[in-house]
């Protein structure tokens, strides 16, 4: 395991513990990583509509609460965060284009300062405040509904060993156990787990 790795795994298991500053690093260390998937998912959209940093603080927010809350026991490292952070954003995306898109056929869609608001909420994360919230149970099963959406794509591709592969190393497991577990070699999970990245990150760049 790398530095950055153990540094990550470290941060995480931190933040499970309510620590603000564990919050504070791993946002410096994703949070522009998630803008990217968000301006991405959200190409296309209407301008008023397309505030990607917006929805990368929403994703962060609510991941935050939840690995506060326990709802995230099998998130351990750096390999099996960022799935969970592009399935987050992603789900935020989509909620922010059917609320647009609902006020639009209600008559009461508003612009809004947006840039104005965007420049007051980064300005002012509270990440304590963050912490001791609860997520409500409405997002913590969206948030799986898009989980099995990405695992779903892992079907697709015929390898039934990848979802296998996905979930074990989302439950913590190590890529030398997971290799033991399917009888094959450590570098063969490896090439997995590279395909499992490059497929999840097409998807975001859909």
């Amino acid at each position: 395991m790398s530095l950055i790795e153990e540094t990550v795994t470290e941060w995480i298991g931190q933040l499970k513990s309510g620590d603000e500053q564990a919050a504070q690093r791993l946002w410096e260390s994703y949070f522009q990583e998630m803008v990217e998937v968000a301006r991405h998912k959200l190409r296309g959209a209407p301008r008023a509509m397309a505030d990607e940093e917006d929805v990368a603080l929403s994703a962060f927010k609510s991941f935050c609460l939840g690995a506060q809350n326990g709802r995230f026991s099998q998130i351990t490292d750096r390999e099996n965060l960022w799935p969970l952070l592009v399935a987050i954003t992603s789900h935020k995306t989509v909620d922010l284009i059917r609320n647009e898109n609902r006020q639009k056929r209600g008559g009461t869609g508003k612009s809004g300062d947006s840039a104005q608001r965007k420049k007051q909420t980064l300005d002012s994360v509270n990440f304590e405040e963050i912490i001791q919230k609860q997520p409500s149970p409405e997002f913590a099963l969206q948030l799986a509904e898009e989980l099995e959406r990405l695992l779903l794509l892992l079907d697709k591709t015929g390898d039934s060993t990848l979802r296998q592969v996905a979930l074990d190393k989302m439950e913590g497991e190590t890529t030398t156990k997971i290799a033991q577990s399917l009888g094959c070699a450590r570098r063969t999970i490896e090439r997995k787990l590279q395909l499992i990245t490059r497929l999840w990150q097409e998807d975001c760049n859909l």
